[in-house]
């Protein structure tokens, strides 16, 4: 199983290389530190996982190539913000993963296993207030407020886990087809138009 690691730090390439090795059997990481050579890397051999820093020159651009090119290939960026418009704009741009720098290890490989098995990361995020009044952030309902069945609620819980449709319908004990419609219902009661989208507006209502 091979990853490509996008960083531009020697020493922050090393650290997550020991890690991954130590935590993924069979793993082998490619480390790069700029974009051009990420690309050539990738014309080279697809490789299982994408972990990339968006401070490297050109890596949001590469994210979006990724999505246009390679939409099935997962690619977890790693960032400085733990703010949830950052988040979000990294996840409607590809993403399936978005881990801030303060985390710790444990979560970072929590994080790469979950999105291995077909799911979305995001951690608890905080919104960001430095560029508009607070009356002019929207008020989210709290999940109490929410038009949802009880089952729809365990979903949404579970969506805010990064589970997948099918992990979700395992957890629970249905049907992937159920699923889709209480994450269709769940969509339409927070507001957005994407599962990603459901994740970081779960996590401002509940926080």
């Amino acid at each position: 199983m091979r990853f490509l690691l996008v960083d531009a730090f020697p020493m922050v390439r090393a650290a997550l290389t020991g890690l991954i090795e130590q935590h993924f059997a069979g793993a082998r990481v490619q480390g790069v530190d700029t974009v051009d050579a990420a690309r050539s890397a990738l014309a080279a051999s697809l490789p299982r996982l994408v972990l990339l820093d968006l401070r490297v020159e050109g890596g949001f651009e590469l994210l979006q190539q990724l999505r246009r090119d390679h939409l099935m290939l997962p690619v977890v960026v790693i960032s400085g913000s733990d703010e949830a418009e950052d988040a979000l704009h990294a996840l409607e741009a590809g993403a399936v993963g978005y881990v801030p720098e303060r985390s710790d290890l444990d979560t970072l490989v929590q994080a790469l296993q979950l999105v291995l098995a077909g799911g979305t990361y995001v951690p608890p995020l905080k919104p960001r207030v430095d560029e508009a009044p607070a009356s002019a952030i929207p008020a989210l309902p709290d999940w109490a407020g929410l038009p949802l069945t009880p089952r729809q609620k365990d979903v949404l819980h579970l969506l805010t886990q990064g589970l997948s449709n099918k992990l979700i319908a395992r957890e629970l004990g249905v049907s992937v087809d159920t699923v889709k419609d209480h994450v269709a219902a769940v969509l339409k009661a927070l507001g957005v138009n994407s599962r990603t989208q459901a994740v970081v507006a779960a996590q401002k209502v509940r926080g």
